[in-house]
C-alpha cells in the first residue's frame, strides 16, 4: 500500500478523497483533512482539490483550494459508475485517499476513480491518516469485540466473521438476540454484568458501538464503557455514536486508539482489506 510520503507531490495537481462530515472543532477528520491539505501544501503541490459528501466546508474553502462537497448528489458516487471516475480524473496527477471511514464502500471516489487514475499511469496512495489507521488496526489481534448501535446489518455480518474466527462478541444495541431491558433502551442488568466479567480477562478489546440508547438511559452504554476503558487490554473504538458516547462519558483519553470510521474498522478487521485499499493495489 503505498502512502502519501511515498509520492513526490511537488508541482503536482491532486485529487484527495476526504471526509467532511465533521461533528465539530475536535472531529479526527476535520484534523485529517486539514493535515493533509497543508502537509500537501507545503511540499510543493500545485493545485490542490479535495471530493467529498456534503458536510462541514466553510474551513476548507478558507484554506484556498479547490472542492466538490456533495459528490453524493450524483448518483453515479454510489453506482460506481466509470464516467463520473473520467470527469473527476481530469486534470489531476495524483489521487489521495484520505477518507478511511468510508473506504469499505464502492463508491466511485473510492474505487472507480483511483482504478482509472492509476490504470491511466498517475500515482495513488492513502493520506497520512489513513495510514496510521491501518498501522494501529494490523496489531489488533483476536480478542473481545463489543458491538452494538443501530445501524446492525454490515456489523452483524462483520461480527459473524471475527467470531469464526475465534473473537468472542458482546453485543448490545439493536442487533439480535441481546437481552435488553422491557423498555428496549438499554441492555439488561444481568447481561451488564456478564459483559463486565468478560471485559476483565481479555488482552484485546474492541468497540464498536453503544449499548442502548445512552443519550437517555446511559447505564449500560457507561457501565461497560468505563469497564473497557479501566482493564489493562489494548482498547480501540470505531464510529460516530461511539466516540460520542466516549466523550460523554470522558474515557475517549483512555483508549490506545479512537479509529474514525467504525463500519470500516470493523470491515477492516474481519476482512483484512478495504475497497478503498484493492482499488489503490
Amino acid at each position: 500500500m503505498i502512502a502519501v510520503h511515498d509520492i513526490l507531490v511537488a508541482e503536482k495537481n491532486i485529487i484527495v478523497r476526504v471526509d467532511l462530515e465533521w461533528t465539530g472543532e475536535n472531529c479526527p477528520r476535520r484534523q485529517a483533512t486539514l493535515d493533509i491539505i497543508e502537509y500537501l501544501r507545503t511540499r510543493g503541490a500545485e493545485r490542490i482539490k479535495v471530493i467529498g459528501h456534503k458536510g462541514n466546508i466553510d474551513q476548507v474553502i478558507e484554506l484556498g483550494v479547490d472542492i466538490n462537497f456533495d459528490l453524493r448528489s450524483d448518483p453515479r458516487e454510489e453506482a460506481n459508475d466509470e464516467s463520473l471516475a473520467v470527469e473527476l480524473a481530469l486534470g489531476w496527477d495524483v489521487y489521495i485517499n484520505e477518507s478511511f471511514a468510508t473506504s469499505h464502500r464502492k463508491h466511485c471516489s473510492i474505487d472507480a476513480l483511483p482504478r482509472l487514475m492509476k490504470s491511466s499511469g498517475k500515482q495513488v496512495g492513502v493520506g497520512l491518516r489513513f495510514e496510521i489507521e491501518i498501522e494501529k488496526l494490523k496489531v489488533v489481534d483476536k480478542g473481545l469485540l463489543i458491538i452494538g448501535g443501530a445501524k446492525t446489518f454490515d456489523k452483524a455480518k462483520c461480527a459473524d466473521e471475527l467470531e469464526k474466527k475465534g473473537w468472542t462478541v458482546l453485543r448490545g444495541g439493536l442487533l439480535s438476540g441481546v437481552d435488553l431491558r422491557p423498555d428496549g433502551l438499554d441492555i439488561s442488568g444481568s447481561l451488564i454484568s456478564n459483559y463486565q466479567s468478560l471485559i476483565s480477562t481479555a488482552q484485546t478489546i474492541v468497540v464498536a458501538g453503544p449499548m442502548g440508547k445512552y443519550e437517555e438511559v446511559p447505564e449500560g452504554t457507561k457501565k461497560i464503557f468505563t469497564a473497557v476503558a479501566n482493564s489493562k487490554a489494548y482498547k480501540v473504538a470505531g464510529g460516530g455514536d461511539t466516540e460520542a458516547a466516549l466523550e460523554k462519558f470522558k474515557l475517549k483519553n483512555k483508549f490506545d486508539w479512537i479509529s474514525v470510521g467504525g463500519g470500516a474498522m470493523l470491515e477492516y478487521l474481519s476482512s483484512g482489506t478495504l475497497v478503498g485499499i484493492e482499488a489503490l493495489t
